[in-house]
């Protein structure tokens, strides 16, 4: 039987089943093979907050999203074309998601009474019009799988766990996949268990066969490479990305490193990598809780390493005093973020921005960070990479905002030669720098720590045991230069005004923001101008893509630096008759802007857990421009449909 191959530029799969059906691994196994065939791609992995929700229900499903492309795109999707759903309760919980006429494909060996009614049917939906705007595969997948397996020996349970491997290999067929790949993974991976090796790969490639030789499925697709700047690419995720930023920050500077931390959803993959590179110099402290594991950090800091910690929000509230103490001993530490759902426990598994003012302000007394923002998985490296620059070259904390978006997710990176890295120079003091006069009328040398350089402000970071530059530190006010405690009310103003003057100074070194406004070299100008920071960044560019595709005239600026803002800022923002600042929390990014710009910024805001829509944004961009230009924009008239 010949099949009919069908171009195609892009597709979004989701691959969905319950905790234990191996969707994250699925997921990732087909990304692997995206990366390896080039085309571009982004994902998108859902995690259910429990550690074991009960089997079969609707807080037990997790999902894996990727979206590939033979062009560039920016984010995994807001919608999958193709949807894998391996239970009941995974298609309850997707189905929300699906466009008309996506594709789904699913395993009905669990749809039994028991398991429906977990899932919330009253009977399934297999058997009357609830799934009749979708092309759907129903499937046997566990049933083929353990018939497939049954050579090898293994219970019936064992061998119904390749089940994901069987979607994996039709998924592969239907989207002209490269398979070597996986079947080198896995025989990697179960080495040292030949029948569960065995079994995997078989159901892998019987997955593969059933696509080509069943009727049910006609057609494949295919889905060329993307075209890309020469380099050496390989797919990344945004946690694996800021670690080796922090490695790569670490041998820049000559340092070694010190990761103080406590384990903390979705920071964790961060210690567990950082642990891997001992060869680089790094040591990882796992402590008993956050606040020790930032103290250690500051402890490795004042000895002459680079100090980092790293946490989720609700550790940051626990590391606030000992940030503090950072600010105030004008030491350097990186002080990694990955936000998550808050307040409090909140949502440990999904992605919210909502930590910017705590980043901000959420120390007693005044206590400046700079606070900065990866835009993309691959782009944690270079932020991670600036964090440890500003953090060293300033003597200071500096706040590092990931989120859960970000860490889990991935795309191609390209690997950078080490001559594109700065250099990072601690400029250690080696030598007295103050003269003194003795009771004997002698001048002799001594060291002033808190001594200050003319064009940064930092202070001299002596390490201890330096012969003549020993000094007192602590989280008491320093006096002006000398460094010893001080109560004087004239003395501590100074020290506050300057602390803050030397954060703000970081602004001073710091590149013109760029704007991406088209028409305005030719003063055709946009009058929108849509702004934001960290992981809206996909989104907004593909919804600022969707509106000029219509023929709409609208503007993008992205902050990296938060804190301090780019010299050009306000003047930049007060180019545009309308400013739109998606973000995913209540709109504290724009009561910045609002306060210090005095610009009358509009919000778009969520907090829902999940990534904002691009085709939802899209839809408040195109308003935004018709309210100015009397301009009106048919989106959906775009090639670019719901997934921008």
């Amino acid at each position: 039987m010949t099949k009919q191959v069908k171009q195609l530029d892009r597709v979004i799969i989701r691959f969905a089943g319950d905790s234990g059906d191996g969707m994250q691994l699925t997921g990732d196994r087909f990304t692997q093979e995206s990366a390896a065939f080039g085309n571009d791609l982004a994902t998108f992995p859902s995690f259910p907050a429990e550690i074991r929700a009960p089997q079969g229900t609707l807080p037990g499903v997790s999902s894996f999203q990727v979206h590939f492309a033979d062009h560039d795109i920016l984010t995994p999707g807001d919608r999958p074309d193709v949807l894998v759903a391996m239970n009941p309760a995974a298609l309850r919980a997707n189905l929300g998601d699906l466009p008309h006429g996506a594709t789904v494909i699913v395993d009905t060996y669990d749809f039994t009474t028991r398991n429906l009614q977990k899932a919330g049917y009253a009977h399934s939906p297999l058997d009357d019009e609830t799934l009749a705007e979708f092309q759907v595969h129903a499937i046997d997948l566990t049933g083929m799988t353990v018939e497939a397996v049954k050579e090898f020996g293994l219970s019936r349970k064992d061998a119904a766990r390749a089940k994901n491997m069987f979607a994996l290999g039709l998924l592969s067929w239907m989207y002209g996949r490269p398979t070597e790949t996986t079947v080198e993974f896995l025989a990697r991976r179960f080495a040292g268990v030949p029948a569960i090796r065995d079994a995997n790969i078989t159901a892998f490639r019987t997955g593969w066969n059933f696509g080509e030789t069943t009727e049910a499925f006609a057609v494949s697709y295919e889905i060329k490479p993307a075209p890309m700047p020469p380099g050496t690419y390989r797919n990344i995720t945004g946690n694996l990305a800021l670690a080796y930023g922090l490695v790569a920050g670490a041998v820049q500077s000559g340092l070694p490193a010190f990761l103080g931390t406590y384990p903390i959803t979705p920071a964790s993959d961060i210690l567990h990598e950082l642990s891997k590179h001992k060869s680089f110099a790094i040591t990882t402290f796992q402590a008993e809780d956050e606040i020790a594991g930032v103290t250690a950090a500051i402890g490795a800091a004042f000895a002459g390493h680079l100090g980092i910690t790293t946490t989720s929000g609700p550790g940051i509230a626990l590391k606030g005093e000992a940030i503090g103490l950072a600010v105030m001993t004008e030491l350097p530490l990186v002080v990694v973020n990955v936000q998550r759902g808050g307040p409090s426990t909140g949502l440990p598994t999904r992605t919210e921005q909502s930590d910017l003012l705590q980043a901000l302000f959420g120390r007693n007394g005044e206590a400046p960070v700079p606070v900065i923002a990866p835009s993309s998985p691959g782009d944690c490296f270079d932020a991670a990479l600036e964090a440890v620059r500003i953090a060293i070259t300033y003597r200071t904390p500096v706040m590092l905002l990931s989120d859960g978006y970000l860490a889990n997710g991935s795309e191609p990176w390209r690997i950078p030669e080490l001559a594109e890295l700065p250099v990072i120079d601690p400029h250690f003091a080696t030598t007295t720098n103050h003269t003194s006069t003795g009771k004997d009328g002698e001048e002799k040398g001594d060291f002033w720590p808190y001594l200050r350089d003319s064009e940064t402000l930092a202070r001299p970071w002596a390490v201890p045991g330096t012969p003549g530059l020993e000094h007192r530190i602590g989280g008491l006010e320093k006096g002006d230069g000398h460094g010893n405690i001080s109560y004087d009310p004239a003395n501590h103003d100074f020290m506050v005004r300057t602390r803050a003057a030397k954060v703000a100074a970081i602004a001073d070194r710091l590149p013109p923001l760029e704007v991406d406004d088209p028409g305005a070299a030719d003063g055709q100008g946009a009058k929108v101008l849509v702004i934001g920071w960290g992981s809206t960044y996909g989104p907004i560019g593909a919804a600022v893509r969707r509106v000029r595709k219509a023929g709409g005239r609208v503007a993008q600026a992205h902050l990296r630096h938060v804190n301090p803002f780019p010299k050009d800022l306000g003047e930049i923002l007060r180019r545009y008759d309308k400013v739109l600042v998606p973000e995913m929390n209540l709109g504290q990014l724009r009561m910045l802007l609002r306060a210090e710009f005095l610009v009358d910024a509009v919000g778009h805001n969520q907090v829902n857990g999940m990534p904002i829509k691009a085709a939802d944004l899209a839809r408040v961009v195109a308003s935004l421009v018709t309210e100015v230009e009397g301009q009106r924009l048919d989106l959906d008239a775009t090639s670019e449909g719901s997934n921008p």
